[in-house]
């Protein structure tokens, strides 16, 4: 092309974008800059405030900030088992549907729907666990979670929920992001957003996945969709560097590596003050935070501080990667002011069309590396006088179907299909009940029988005790303010202290 011809479009791009309806550019900078709808009490430049890298007009997007009204909950650690866990093999007994076990299914209970491997008409099943009154609520739990039995009156247990999904990444992504489709935010870069971060030297937002998988949705799951770029989750290892690249590369000392950032800083200055795009901004953020980062990441990710009776009682084990280095190391992050902590943990998707897919001796293994770790985080956060602050979320995407999977129709191990309309989460602190129990299935765990809790109402709720009306945490992106919550959601106040 010619010089002069593309000079013009260069120039031609830059005045469409600086000019045009206002600047379109400006726009979104305000947007994310300081006049966002995520606090509509705050003000935009005194809470969103502190330059980055010294550098004057450029704030920090992950200023600490105010929510609507007083928070119950500071930091959130919420733990999704990726698959979901069969809800009839852990929290929600139903005798009657032992008493059943073996029978067809009820013709009411099947006509209009469909089941991901079912054909026929499926065998009625009744859970193969042991089961006992727990606590001092003396709510039930199977043989499967041993240690969850003693932390049960710290649990806010919810065995109403349902979904409108149920294959495993629509699933997801409607529990992270409020819609089954990629491209919305994730509820970590809500959270992120609307609060920032209370350590300026960690990311807002922290993802840790063990037994080696991503999860269904992949880090959609975990992303920021249109939101800016630097809320999306930080992906951290707990074996070898904790983020990936972290490292400087041979010949590149401290020094070199400041010079070099300053150099690129204020490079983005300039296309800053020209093009007035959000990302300039957060690509100079992202680069401060990484050199912080490269300090700080370490210390707080090794778990070697930690007393030989912490080690052993999550069942930790310094340079493995697992879930119960993941949880201790979710309250090493939140103790230090990291926001929200996302953990993943692959396995939990129990067909039964294998031997470790089955709900005895499968369930057993698996649960034993979660059941040990969750109960010893649930501990640990409250004898540090931490659990108030901290809201400790469990669960998966759906619930497990109360027949069996067809599938397994013929074999000797037992599997559960997907099921969106009945199953179980709880959660632990954060200003939420604590050895209660909500909602309830019909005696057979086909559907909700009282108190349904939809997953956009359970994101309503973990928004509250982080003090936002999900009504006004928005974002406006194409013409419109989105939410977490789409149009629908409730803030379910029988689960709140």
């Amino acid at each position: 092309m010619d010089p002069d011809i593309q000079r013009l479009a260069l120039n031609t791009r830059r005045h469409f974008l600086q000019h045009s309806t206002a600047g379109i550019g400006s726009a979104a900078l305000a947007a994310m800059g300081l006049t966002t709808h995520a606090a509509e009490s705050v003000d935009s430049a005194g809470s969103r405030g502190k330059n980055v890298g010294g550098s004057q007009g450029i704030v920090n997007p992950l200023a600490p900030r105010q929510p609507h009204f007083p928070a119950r909950a500071k930091q959130v650690i919420y733990i999704h088992l990726t698959g979901s866990p069969p809800n009839l093999d852990l929290f929600d007994y139903k005798p009657e549907l032992s008493k059943r076990s073996d029978q067809d299914c009820p013709d009411q209970f099947l006509a209009g729907r469909e089941f991901a491997f079912t054909s026929g008409v499926p065998k009625l099943m009744g859970s193969p666990r042991q089961w006992q009154q727990v606590g001092q609520s003396g709510m039930w739990m199977s043989d499967a979670i041993p240690n969850l039995h003693t932390v049960a009156d710290e649990m806010c247990v919810v065995h109403s929920m349902y979904t409108d999904q149920f294959n495993h990444a629509p699933a997801e992504l409607l529990v992270y992001t409020g819609s089954p489709r990629s491209g919305r935010p994730s509820m970590g870069s809500w959270v992120t957003y609307g609060l920032g971060s209370e350590n300026e030297n960690l990311p807002g937002f922290v993802v840790l996945i063990s037994s080696g998988v991503q999860p269904n949705g992949g880090k959609n799951s975990f992303g920021s969709g249109f939101l800016p770029s630097v809320y999306q989750g930080v992906q951290c290892r707990s074996k070898g560097d904790p983020v990936l690249y972290s490292s400087d590369p041979p010949g590149m000392d401290r020094d070199l590596r400041r010079a070099t950032l300053d150099a690129l800083s204020d490079l983005n200055r300039i296309q800053a003050g020209e093009m007035g795009h959000p990302e300039t901004m957060t690509r100079i953020a992202q680069y401060e935070l990484a050199f912080r980062m490269q300090m700080s990441v370490p210390e707080v990710m090794d778990i070697t501080r930690e007393s030989a009776e912490t080690l052993a009682d999550y069942g930790a084990q310094p340079g493995e990667s697992s879930l119960a280095n993941n949880c201790l190391l979710a309250r090493r992050l939140v103790e230090s002011g990291v926001r929200f902590v996302q953990l993943f943990d692959w396995g939990w998707d129990f067909h039964g069309t294998g031997a470790d897919t089955g709900l005895t001796d499968g369930l057993t293994n698996k649960c034993a590396s979660m059941d040990k770790p969750v109960a010893a985080l649930i501990r640990d956060l409250k004898q540090r006088g931490m659990l108030d602050e901290t809201l400790v979320i469990w669960g998966g995407e759906f619930g497990r179907t109360p027949f069996r999977e067809g599938r397994t129709a013929k074999s000797k191990i037992l599997g559960r299909d997907h099921f969106p309309d009945a199953f179980t989460m709880w959660m632990a602190g954060g200003g939420m009940k604590g050895g209660f129990e909500y909602g309830v299935t019909d005696e057979l765990g086909f559907g909700v029988a009282e108190n349904p809790v939809h997953v956009h109402d359970l994101q309503a709720t973990i928004l509250h005790q982080l003090g936002f009306d999900h009504e006004r945490l928005t974002y406006r992106f194409q013409g419109r303010d989105f939410r977490l919550t789409d149009v629908h959601g409730h803030v379910v106040k029988p689960l709140l202290a």
